[in-house]
């Protein structure tokens, strides 16, 4: 009986254990977006007075400003932001992409002066 050489090296043991570990990988990955747990919670009487008050400030194309589709001039939505909790409430912003980034600091500049902490930049993916 007569050896060959050993010139080549079989991959289809490797592709086979790499296509497992992507089916591995793939399987698990869909459990990992879905972290939330949906359960029907109870009531209780005894509720807090005041709740967190979210807030969407808007910004078109063309730059007009909107608050809670409303829409307001930078003064105006400056003194509704006045009235607001900036260590409770929370901001959340849409920007239109065409829009230039000067409104967006405009905005920025005063939520960081009012001292807001919970802002949030609304994209999509």
């Amino acid at each position: 009986m007569r050896r060959e050489r050993f010139d080549k090296m079989n991959v289809v043991p490797f592709i086979d254990i790499v296509l497992v570990l992507l089916v591995i990988i793939l399987a698990t990955s869909t459990f990992v977006k879905n972290q939330t747990i949906k359960v029907d919670l109870p009531t209780a009487s005894s509720k807090k007075s005041k709740e967190k008050k979210a807030v969407h400030i808007a910004i078109d194309k063309e730059g007009k400003y909107f608050y809670d589709k409303e829409s307001l001039s930078l003064e105006n939505i400056k003194t509704k932001l006045q009235k607001l909790d900036p260590k409770k409430d929370i901001i959340s912003l849409h920007m239109d992409k065409a829009s230039a980034f000067e409104y967006f600091v405009s905005i920025i500049d005063i939520l960081k002066a009012k001292g807001f902490e919970n802002i949030s930049i609304v994209t999509q993916k």
